[in-house]
């Protein structure tokens, strides 16, 4: 008895943040000796989020199972999260989630809004691997607190620490491709209140690759450096936490040599981007017991961005202000209340500039954990659009530890900034048109269910989950009326999306787990008054991943394995493309081995060596309206392989 009650303590000691974790799990690998007997448990990598809104935790355990250099390569092994090149010439990449692009997807850096504007085309970019404590991934429309501009989902990364344990550590990578990586994070404690972390990054993409042949480099060489300094202040009843960063990045692609007799002058891309960023937090705690605090928060960004695609040039200086101010408190273990203030301000240009303040109240009613129901609604004003109310409500329902049951119903509502988060689409050659935009509006209601299933000893955690997306107004980018044109529009005519997805996971073997998930979606739009499938997305999406960890953690090897779903191109011209693509596979594989004060890995991607043979359209004659970048819907670049180490220097 004495045993199992340490065992039960050692269990709950668990530390969660933002919205909790369903299982409880220990640190990677963390022994407890308890007289003779010795309990080694192993942490999963991904984790469903405990609370009402439906989403995932992915931890540094499911980061380092790739080589994870950004964010845009953090959702290998993820089955809900897919990444993608926006185009073949600028390597650009979107995220998509519940089917649709990642501008419908909320970014957050420690729950304040961030990379938006002209910084999302290449924003996937600007996050290091190394730095990222965890990544939340929540699907459908979220909590009311952090805006109205979720309409798909948040993704809330998390950085390291100030206050983590103090010491230096160091990631060195090199791929095949021609690129290499070195990563530093530091940290020292001052005091025992006062903390800092330096946090350093540099890449380098020198190879020029072109294996199709086409005059044109599969993917731009990138040179970047990142670095963010960050402090902690942590006291009895007030929290200080703030920071700066700056980003500095060159690319340059485009042809290598012409390919066609009479040219004279080759097309070449060139972006350099100079971002700075800030942000501070405060907290007072003014009641420990009912939870009752105030905070103010707020982030700062300047983006300055100036491109060459061929002959056409685009230069841009977006400045964004972000300010807001909470309160929250339980009145008792039931009722808890969170109202407050913010207000967004962001200037791209003396036409394209919004002022919104908002105010916003949520109550969260929770039984006992077995009944969670959480309401919230704000309004705001923009200074473009007027003033309009966000409502959204979830529920959760758990009546037994082996299922449980969530709901979820909700609006948002979205800015767009059409020419500054799509200024990559100019590197095609068909011209550019972009309409009077309203704001995009949007509906997005959803279910899902877990399953904690006991089979043989150990759990099987199933997880189902339906989504549907419904959109009042939208910015339609219009492949399909005009062949001469890419025309951003308003919706004119129904838009929609259907996302069914099921995945399990189960440990087979002492340290083998092994997980699966099949996804299918249905995404609509109206082009030219037709209702079409959206172009360049996936019907469906297969996963399976197996991790593998030898007892004593010495090793750990770890494979994936994704089918994508055939899909509809854009309206094909002079049959310079099919009208649809086809299903592909890709598998990546890593091997790790740990040692006390560092580990080295080697792995491979896309080992299936897939690629689109043709990625860039009438790349022979960049200078034509028939060249186009954008029908980009597979892999560039075939198998790619590479070696890491991870180095623990330990304290100052």
């Amino acid at each position: 008895m004495r045993l199992l009650l340490t065992v039960n303590a050692i269990m709950l000691t668990l530390s969660v943040s933002g919205q909790g974790i369903d299982s409880l799990q220990t640190d990677t690998m963390k022994t407890q000796n308890l007289r003779d007997v010795t309990i080694t448990s192993r942490r999963s990598g991904i984790r469903k989020v405990s609370g009402v809104v439906n989403g995932v935790q992915i931890n540094r355990e499911e980061l380092f199972k790739a080589a994870c250099c950004n964010l845009g390569e953090s959702f290998t092994t993820n089955p809900s999260v897919d990444v993608s090149y926006s185009d073949a010439a600028t390597g650009a990449k979107q995220i998509k989630l519940l089917g649709l692009n990642g501008t419908y997807v909320q970014m957050l850096t420690e729950n304040l809004p961030n990379f938006r504007g002209a910084a999302a085309p290449y924003s996937l970019d600007y996050v290091p691997g190394p730095w990222m404590n965890s990544i939340q991934v929540s699907k459908g429309s979220s909590s009311v607190r952090n805006g109205y501009e979720s309409i798909t989902g948040q993704i809330d990364i998390e950085y390291l620490k100030p206050d983590n344990d103090e010491g230096v550590t160091v990631n060195l990578y090199g791929g095949t491709l021609g690129r290499i990586e070195a990563n530093v994070d530091a940290n020292v404690h001052l005091d025992d209140k006062l903390s800092t972390e330096v946090l350093a990054h540099y890449q380098d993409d020198f190879g020029h690759h072109d294996v199709n042949h086409d005059g044109f480099l599969d993917q731009p060489n990138v040179r970047q450096w990142n670095l963010q300094n960050r402090w902690k202040w942590k006291g009895a009843h007030y929290m200080f936490h703030g920071g700066l960063a700056l980003v500095k990045e060159k690319r340059e692609g485009g042809q290598t040599h012409h390919t066609a007799p009479d040219a004279h002058h080759l097309y070449k891309i060139g972006i350099e981007t100079d971002r700075y960023e800030g942000y501070m937090k405060h907290a007072f705690i003014l009641d420990p017991e009912h939870g009752t605090n105030i905070a103010v928060m707020g982030n700062a960004s300047m983006h300055l961005l100036d491109a060459n695609y061929g002959n056409k040039h685009y230069s841009v200086n977006q400045k964004n202000v972000y300010a807001q101010l909470l309160f929250e408190t339980n009145f008792n273990e039931h009722h808890n209340l969170s109202m407050g203030l913010s207000l967004n301000y962001d200037y791209l240009t003396h036409d394209d500039k919004e002022t919104t303040p908002g105010v916003y109240a949520q109550y969260t009613y929770n039984l006992n954990d077995k009944i969670v129901a959480m309401a919230g609604i704000r309004a705001d004003h923009s200074s473009r659009y007027g003033t309009f109310v966000t409502p959204r409500f979830h529920l959760k329902l758990t009546p037994n530890e082996i299922v449980s049951l969530r709901l979820s119903a909700g609006k948002g509502y979205r800015t767009v900034h059409a020419l500054a988060e799509n200024n990559n689409l100019l590197a095609s050659g068909r011209q550019l048109v972009i309409d009077d935009l309203e704001q995009e509006q949007a509906w997005n209601y959803g279910i899902s269910s877990s399953f904690y299933i006991p089979l043989f000893g150990k759990t099987l955690k199933v997880n189902a989950e339906y989504y549907h997306t419904h959109f009042s107004q939208q910015a339609v980018v219009d492949y399909d009326s005009n062949s001469s044109l890419i025309r951003i529009t308003n919706l004119d005519g129904k838009s929609y999306s259907n996302t069914v997805q099921v995945d399990a996971t189960y440990p087979v073997l002492k340290g083998l787990e092994l997980t699966a998930a099949w996804r299918w979606n249905n995404v609509k739009c109206t082009y030219g008054g037709e209702l079409m499938e959206k172009p360049l997305t996936s019907k469906y999406k297969g996963l399976i991943t197996a991790s593998y960890k030898t007892p004593l953690g010495l090793w750990q090897v770890d494979a994936t394995l994704q089918l994508n779903g055939g899909g509809r191109m854009p309206t094909p011209v002079n049959g310079l493309w099919d009208e649809r693509f086809k299903a592909y596979e890709q598998v990546s594989a890593q091997i790790t081995r740990w040692f006390r004060h560092f580990s080295v890995y080697i792995g491979g991607e896309n080992l299936t060596g897939f690629r689109q043979k043709k990625t860039i359209i009438s790349a022979e004659d960049p200078w034509s309206p028939l060249f186009d970048t954008t029908m980009v819907w597979g892999p560039v670049h075939g198998a790619m392989f590479y070696a890491g180490v991870r180095v623990n220097i330990g304290r100052l």
